[in-house]
């Protein structure tokens, strides 16, 4: 934040009452737009704006709220992610402020992990982003970097993202093209030789490809899953373990944005309201809960409905409807273990164990057994708090955040 650069248009007199301003964030939308609130009730006769945060995985209802014409006498201010750089286009934006960076999701291909941290943008974002201002009439941007620094500092492009995430999906179909030297391969873009060998270690231990580098049986029925390879071997191995129902269902949870929600001014409230639906061994478990009780209470009249925006769980019964159908043209099949949901901690598991387990490190924290990095607990696990250390975690993903840690299965 050197200063103010160039304007993306020329001067305009001032707005009217209801003009539209559109903020670029890299923090947390809704976390800038409560910063905004705060700092406008403690100056004296602030005009009224309506702050209103877009992203990704906002729910559907509340995104809407930022194509609504704002009453009058009041002005609009927009805080948002990329996704309004090119996904969507709101009417009547007039101001632009760019703050300079965004958020990217970066593969660690040495500690397997992705991370979603804060860089500088390029200047072909830069250019988007003030694209944003008068889409529909006279617009400015005020980019919060000087000229200097966008001719020499910036990146012309974004890297591209097969350059910075993880590339098991593209080894699998490629494999299954019958491309049989993949470091050699001609990409647009190569990728880090460190990813693709990252890659290809991760399919080798869950069985899609044999020690010569060629696609096993088990690895062309994964090739035939949009998923990633892990949850496809989940899916394969609970056929033969009878639990591919449940194994399903939360295949399919984990496939949509966020599950649950915490409204503004109700967190309290929501929070007593999961820990209704909470399994205290498992994160997994706890989705499937939450999708049957929802499904069982006639499609949302029950408390699921409020820690869960219904949007998503729909959209959760849509993917469920999809892989059941790829399921039954492969021929698996499809069984229920009922009440017995110990068989689905194993089946959940089992392709996962050698790739992701945890061992005890201190009170509250584990190091990962392959790569020995540090870990926590979420606080929003349900493992977290119980009063006591598991010997072994086998988690799903992990987390950047201040510290490094993971929702577990």
């Amino acid at each position: 934040m050197a200063g103010l650069g160039a304007l993306a248009r020329p001067p305009l007199p001032s707005p009217g009452p209801c003009a539209f301003s559109c903020f670029h964030s890299p923090l947390c939308p809704q976390v800038a737009s409560e910063q905004i609130v705060e700092h406008l009730e403690e100056l004296e006769k602030a005009p009224a704006l309506a702050v209103l945060p877009i992203y990704s995985q906002l729910p559907s209802d509340l995104q809407a709220k930022i194509f609504q014409k704002a009453p009058d006498g009041v002005r609009k201010c927009i805080v948002a992610t990329n996704i309004a750089e090119t996904s969507l286009t709101v009417d009547g934006i007039m101001f632009v402020i760019d703050s300079g960076y965004c958020k990217l999701k970066v593969f660690n291909p040495r500690i397997g992990m992705d991370a979603l941290q804060i860089y500088p943008i390029s200047q072909a974002n830069a250019n988007q982003r003030s694209g944003r201002a008068g889409r529909t009439g006279p617009g400015q941007c005020f980019r919060l970097y000087t000229q200097s620094a966008y001719k020499n500092e910036l990146l012309t492009t974004t890297v591209p993202e097969i350059q910075r995430t993880n590339l098991a999906n593209v080894v699998l179909l490629l494999k299954s093209l019958g491309v049989q030297d993949l470091l050699q391969f001609h990409f647009m873009d190569p990728p880090p030789e460190d990813n693709m060998l990252n890659s290809m270690y991760q399919l080798w231990i869950l069985g899609a490809m044999d020690n010569t580098g060629g696609l096993t049986s088990t690895g062309r029925l994964m090739v035939e899953f949009p998923l990633d390879p892990a949850l496809s071997k989940m899916l394969i191995v609970s056929c033969d373990m009878g639990c591919s129902s449940e194994i399903l269902l939360i295949v399919s949870m984990l496939s949509v944005p966020a599950i649950f929600y915490r409204p503004k001014g109700r967190e309290e409230e929501s929070d007593q309201v999961r820990e209704k639906f909470a399994v205290p061994e498992s994160d997994h478990l706890t989705y499937l809960n939450v999708y049957l009780q929802w499904k069982n209470n006639k499609d949302g009249a029950s408390e699921a409905g409020q820690v869960s925006d219904r949007h998503v769980l729909l959209q959760v019964r849509e993917v469920r409807a999809q892989l059941k159908d790829i399921m039954v043209q492969q021929r698996m099949s499809l069984a229920s273990c009922g009440s017995d949901w110990d068989i689905v901690r194993k089946g959940r598991v089992l392709p996962r164990a050698v790739l992701t387990r945890l061992f005890p490190q201190g009170i509250g924290e584990y190091v990962n057994i392959r790569t020995g990095m540090p870990c926590h607990l979420h606080p929003t696990s349900s493992l977290f708090g119980m009063g006591y250390t598991p010997d072994y975690i086998v988690y799903h993903e992990l987390v950047m955040t201040t510290k490094v840690s993971g929702p577990c299965p």
